[in-house]
């Protein structure tokens, strides 16, 4: 049987996230890459049904969508209502947005750069402890 591979959604800008995307699939996660809503466009989890087949999949997420724009901080606020906690989200911010949306970021892990190889190594070992902690025994199951 094959081992399942953890999922990590990118939900970043068109045209950033490769790196990421390359490095954390070398790390043996799948990678979901979600470029955020089109413009003039809610996203899915926000309509009133309010889901998303990706977050839900997701063992980790790495958000960088743009906390200026109103639909992109409701996105993150949804993540965090959403997830199973215990799902680490890390988000990536300009320092001054970081200020300033301090309430809203209070539970993730908060970067005013962009992640080095090393803090995504540090980011794929939180998403893999979370998959330790969420499995079941085998013990008990079988």
């Amino acid at each position: 049987m094959q081992p399942v591979r953890s999922v990590i959604l990118l939900d970043v800008p068109e045209g950033v996230g490769e790196f990421d995307e390359d490095l954390l699939e070398r790390m043996g996660h799948e990678v979901l890459v979600c470029h955020g809503p089109q413009h003039k466009e809610l996203c899915p989890i926000l309509q009133p049904l309010g889901h998303c087949p990706m977050v839900d999949e997701a063992h980790g997420i790495v958000f960088e969508l743009d906390l200026d724009r109103p639909q992109h901080r409701a996105i993150l606020r949804r993540y965090q209502e959403v997830v199973k906690e215990g799902i680490p989200i890390r988000v990536v911010v300009q320092a001054e947005q970081a200020e300033k949306y301090a309430d809203l970021l209070a539970g993730v892990e908060v970067m005013s750069h962009q992640p080095t190889a090393g803090e995504l190594d540090a980011f794929s070992a939180r998403v893999e402890a979370y998959e330790r902690t969420t499995e079941p025994d085998p013990e008990v199951s079988g």
